[in-house]
């Protein structure tokens, strides 16, 4: 068992590391050749309201819940407004074409379109109820980069390192918080197999679906993992509210990202997160089961 949890900490952390400092480089030299006042001009105006831009750009792209991480941090340095950021944190992990794609197959198309409502109007009320309540001042210090006169881009080949140096200062801060949200995920992600999870979540009653949200939450059921959990579920008679909720859970928040929330947020605004994430788990999950 050791040997498998080793084996899930040594993959989980080389998943991430790898994702942040593509993500993170790939930010960085979009800054550089575009600068970052243009990100926040694109983000910020126009007719399109920014935050439905920052829903657009959640929704294509598929990443994880803690790959997210890199671009969230690269538009608060870019001083994209505190809503659009958020929205974008909320809506890329729960709300991309794996997830929706999944819901699909495994529940049927009906089930994944009320779903892809659901989140949307998720997406955007929760970070404007969190504006609302002044959430914005629980960020920690962002550093925002400054408008000034940008050096002339260089080249790919020539802005490289420097891009590199930039997407490891981002991760450094980050970097003792993912490694013990990973070991806790790791840990109970090795002791805790799939097919004990019906012990949990298989009981068709009220409270098996907050119950699964709750136990979602810590399992960090990746991607690649969780269709083929849930599909297993359903076929070992487990009603579909309970797998939903346990899906969404393990999708929207895991420990590794909330270790790392936890270095740019503070306590009030990363408990208001999670708890966003579990009322979208089993919100989702009693309306999967009425429409299901």
């Amino acid at each position: 068992m050791l040997t498998d949890t080793l084996g899930t900490f040594a993959l989980i952390l080389g998943e991430l590391l790898a994702l942040f400092l593509v993500v993170s480089t790939t930010i960085a030299l979009v800054n550089r050749r575009f600068g970052p006042e243009k990100m926040r001009d694109w983000m910020s105006n126009g007719r399109v309201p920014s935050p439905l831009k920052g829903l657009v750009l959640g929704a294509v792209t598929p990443f994880c819940s803690c790959s997210t991480l890199p671009m969230l941090v690269g538009m608060l340095n870019a001083g994209v407004a505190f809503q659009t950021a958020m929205t974008y944190l909320i809506s890329s992990p729960l709300l991309n074409p794996i997830i929706v794609g999944g819901v699909g197959i495994i529940f049927g198309w009906q089930t994944a379109i009320t779903y892809t409502i659901f989140t949307l109007a998720v997406s955007l009320i929760a970070p404007w109820a969190w504006g609302a309540l002044g959430m914005e001042k629980s960020l920690k210090r962002v550093r925002v980069q400054g408008e000034g006169t940008p050096e002339p881009w260089n080249g790919l080949r020539s802005e490289m390192p420097g891009a590199l140096r930039q997407a490891w200062t981002d991760l450094r801060p980050l970097l003792i918080p993912m490694l013990v949200g990973v070991a806790i995920g790791a840990s109970i992600y090795s002791f805790v197999p799939a097919d004990q999870l019906t012990a949990f979540a298989g009981a068709n009653i009220w409270w098996a679906v907050p119950l699964a949200a709750v136990i979602g939450i810590p399992l960090y059921i990746r991607l690649e993992t969780m269709l083929p959990v849930g599909l297993a579920l359903q076929s070992a008679g487990v009603a579909v509210g309970p797998i939903f909720a346990l899906m969404i859970g393990g999708a929207g928040a895991s420990p590794p990202e909330v270790s790392m929330l936890a270095a740019i947020f503070k306590p009030r605004l990363l408990a208001t997160f999670v708890i966003t994430i579990l009322a979208v788990a089993i919100g989702g999950g009693y309306i999967i089961s009425i429409t299901a």
